[in-house]
């Protein structure tokens, strides 16, 4: 005789590979413990990113090379944003950067992008995010201290300087890396 028993639909473990991925999401640690909360994200199989970036440091006797977080408080991790709880009870974690109480996910193309630079052997350097039209200062070079906005004239950065009150302005072509948000 047959069984009037229905079999109950089966959930696999391994989640569907065309199922999208996990989205990523940036954790905000304590200075320095941006290593530390990686290592501890990997030892619960988080998938974790931590770009970054080798320089020369100084002490009285000696250099030598030392690598630093390319976005030193940072650290990224794909995980489910509604179990938040592993990642937090992390040592050397903040908290996790969210909107309206939510853990706010990083564009999947920003995070592409940054690790593709990183595996390349090009030269880069952290910047300031500073957008066209912004009020900037000089932090290098001969106008150190001088305050004004900044506009692109062509491929090149430049800085605007006025005089708002006779209605005129002045402009000097910058390394953007010479300024930073004012």
């Amino acid at each position: 005789m047959g069984s009037d028993i229905e079999a109950a639909p089966v959930t696999p473990l391994v989640p569907d590979a065309a199922a999208a991925p996990a989205p990523w999401f940036a954790i905000w640690t304590r200075s320095r413990h941006e290593q530390v909360v990686r290592e501890q994200l990997e030892r619960k199989q988080v998938e974790t990113f931590l770009p970054t970036i080798t320089r020369w440091s100084r002490w009285k006797d000696r250099r030598k090379k030392i690598v630093w977080p390319l976005f030193p408080g940072y650290c990224f991790a794909r995980f489910d944003a509604a179990q938040p709880l592993g990642i937090l009870r992390c040592t050397g974690v903040v908290n996790i950067v969210s909107f309206d109480g939510e853990p706010a996910p990083i564009a999947h193309a920003e995070l592409d992008n940054i690790r593709r630079l990183v595996d390349t052997d090009l030269q880069y350097d952290p910047c300031p995010l500073i957008r066209e039209g912004m009020m900037v200062e000089v932090v290098h070079g001969p106008l150190k201290g001088v305050v004004g906005r900044l506009v692109r004239k062509g491929s090149h950065a430049r800085l605007v300087l006025s005089v708002d009150l006779i209605g005129q302005a002045v402009s000097v072509e910058v390394d953007a890396a010479d300024v930073k948000a004012y």
